[in-house]
């Protein structure tokens, strides 16, 4: 199918999520860029709402990256700890903010050049701060939720996060990109579930894509479509999955 409407195409399902989700917005409570920054580095295999939970005695603690440059890791993967992967995200926390100190005089840069240089910061993270931090639209940040809606809607392709975030980015106008990650998120945690999606009440089904739509679609609250497991195509007639055991190799 020709750019031009390809590029027509998603611009019109960003319009129907526009009007779907008015409230979507990024969900970390923060009131500085360094605030987000360190809460968007939390918010890795965690959700949105966890990390909000954590980030007040954070922030009370480690009010500045001076501050949380100079933490006792202890004391820090106390804090932080019900968000998963605490040690991990202790040694990210602790070198981000000793890079911010030691390379920015503590302050977050305003570029993604810059911010992906910091221990712990991918183009996601990079992408999260500069669009609701300052306003500025680099790139897209690609999550999980974008990733799986993009390529359900059609307007993506593949999970390779940098690749799709560049898709997206020749699609949509650089002035809706802050926007469209935004509601991919919100429709992917309200209606587009990974396990459970409610195709059925999708403000956007006609212009899906995604190939088990309409069997989702046809299913009741609770249910799933005959011969699926959660989120999965049905399995292809006269075969059967070969069960594993000791002599079957796994983890490939």
């Amino acid at each position: 199918m020709p750019r031009a409407t390809e590029a027509s195409r998603a611009i019109r399902l960003l319009d129907i999520l526009e009007e779907a989700h008015p409230e979507a917005e990024c969900a970390l409570h923060r009131q500085s860029a360094y605030e987000l920054l360190m809460a968007t580095i939390l918010s890795a295999q965690c959700t949105d709402q966890r990390v909000n939970m954590v980030t007040p005695a954070l922030f009370r603690r480690y009010p500045t990256p001076a501050a949380l440059a100079a933490a006792d890791t202890h004391e820090l993967e106390t804090i932080i700890r019900s968000t998963g992967f605490f040690r991990a995200k202790t040694r990210s926390l602790i070198g981000c903010a000793q890079a911010l100190v030691a390379g920015h005089g503590g302050t977050v840069p305003r570029s993604l050049g810059a911010l992906v240089k910091l221990p712990g910061i991918g183009r996601k993270t990079a992408n999260v701060v500069l669009s609701h931090a300052f306003g500025i639209a680099e790139g897209i940040a690609v999550d999980t939720h974008v990733l799986r809606v993009s390529n359900r809607l059609g307007i993506a392709k593949g999970n390779d996060a940098t690749a799709v975030e560049r898709q997206l980015m020749a699609l949509v106008p650089q002035t809706r990109w802050t926007r469209i990650t935004d509601l991919l998120i919100f429709h992917g945690r309200k209606v587009c579930d990974a396990r459970r999606p409610a195709c059925g009440t999708c403000p956007v089904l006609a212009l899906c894509r995604w190939e088990s739509r309409q069997a989702w679609a046809s299913v009741r609250p609770g249910e799933r479509p005959p011969g699926t497991a959660a989120g999965r195509k049905p399995a292809a007639k006269g075969r059967t999955r070969k069960p594993s055991g000791p002599g079957r190799r796994r983890g490939r």
